[in-house]
């Protein structure tokens, strides 16, 4: 699965020297940047090329036991979703891997680097995100201190007279919102560009006469179509959540974060959050961190949010996601790659008989929990297609082999 020195795709050729040669150089203000193949050294480097805010980390770490087993998982064959035969190394490399560590109760028994990923490298997380602010939103509706059925200009009576008027705040957690905005990453038009350059999540041209933060991008959308039926995934529906919780809570998403969940199940390192201008988090897609750390995300979820014995998330909450959301709502979007799956408090969830839900990002960014198989995958990347559709059909049915062999003592 290593990556050779004189590949083009290989990201160590990037930023060598001091300073860099013209041709092996990358800078933020350049939209190369986040184009394959420098998007390989950018995703793990991306926190020092655009200003960010710490979550911070653990006091003490936990040690993740480990009972190792990589050169069987590495030789595990299985089938793509379309019939074809590989290997588990095989799969991986081939859709530009740059970090995989697979939990198996709890121990390490799989953790690989390729590229410049390194295991004290935050990498950003892009849609992973996401499933943060869902279940923090969430976790303020158990408390009481959120109202899901009440319209979202109860908390954010900035809105009135945006797409989001007549929203419940319901509506938003799940992505079942009618806005004017297009999430498609292939075409240079798409909304979610504008929004990108307003977050500070890319480089703004000369001239440029945009918003400049996210609230000031939210408050432009205009509404397309109803609210509360259909699943559409629309970034700005999370940033419109992110809003709302932090309203709520009187805290900014990275001191959330820290204080409820990063600094209490045993992280090695920091997370960083990319704010905009004003300072505001890209909750949407913004936060950076290790794969061991997400991988103990990942783990204090499949343990219904207990880590070490301690509550840190209600069972409720974890509940909520798991067994709560609309399959009818879902299939109206045509995921060919996830049929029968559902979205809920921005986390996708596969309603497969082992239970399967997972946090997902652009690129290639998994936090995937099996609670049959005891099992969670974390997973970094840097595929040349941003869709996650370019990598399902390799990642999933290798998921399902994993947790199937791992169930049945192959491994």
């Amino acid at each position: 699965m290593a990556d050779t020195s004189d590949h083009p795709d290989d990201p160590n050729r990037w930023m060598q020297g001091f300073p860099p040669a013209p041709d092996r150089l990358i800078r933020f203000a350049e939209s190369a940047a986040s184009q394959f193949p420098k998007l390989r050294w950018t995703l793990n480097h991306y926190r020092e090329m655009a200003p960010t805010r710490p979550v911070r980390r653990a006091p003490v770490p936990d040690a993740l036991p480990r009972a190792e087993r990589e050169a069987a998982l590495d030789a595990m064959l299985f089938h793509t979703m379309a019939g074809e035969e590989t290997s588990w190394a095989e799969g991986f490399a081939a859709i530009h891997t740059d970090g995989l560590l697979v939990l198996h109760r709890g121990r390490i028994v799989y953790e690989r680097y390729f590229g410049v990923c390194r295991p004290e490298r935050p990498h950003i997380l892009m849609s992973v995100t996401k499933s943060f602010v869902g279940l923090l939103a969430q976790w303020l509706v158990h408390e009481g201190a959120l109202d899901e059925t009440a319209p979202v200009t109860r908390y954010l009576p900035e809105m009135a007279g945006t797409a989001y008027d007549d929203a419940r705040v319901r509506d938003v957690m799940d992505m079942r919102i009618g806005v004017r905005y297009s999430e498609n990453y292939a075409d240079p038009a798409a909304e979610v560009w504008d929004y990108g350059r307003a977050a500070g999540a890319m480089p703004k041209p000369e001239g440029y006469r945009g918003p400049r933060s996210i609230d000031a991008f939210l408050r432009e959308l205009v509404k397309e179509g109803p609210h509360g039926e259909d699943f559409a995934y629309k970034t700005v529906n999370t940033e419109v959540l992110a809003w709302i919780v932090k309203r709520v809570a009187g805290q900014p998403l990275a001191t959330l974060v820290s204080e409820r969940i990063w600094s209490r199940i045993g992280t090695e390192e920091d997370a960083y959050f990319t704010i905009d201008e004003s300072g505001a988090e890209m909750g949407g897609g913004g936060l950076n961190a290790t794969l061991r750390d997400i991988a103990r995300m990942g783990e204090m979820m499949r343990c219904d949010g207990r880590w070490n014995g301690a509550e840190i998330v209600p069972k409720a909450v974890i509940d909520d996601i798991r067994f709560n959301g609309s399959p009818e709502a879902f299939h109206a979007a045509g995921y060919v790659t996830l049929p029968g799956w559902a979205y809920r408090n921005m986390w996708w969830v596969s309603n497969n008989p082992h239970g399967a839900y997972m946090a997902r990002g652009i690129y290639g960014q998994n936090i995937f929990i099996d609670p049959k198989a005891e099992m969670v995958v974390a997973r970094l990347g840097s595929h040349r297609i941003a869709a996650n559709t370019a990598t399902d059909p390799i990642v999933l049915p290798a998921y399902q082999a994993a947790a199937e062999a791992l169930m049945a003592g192959r491994l």
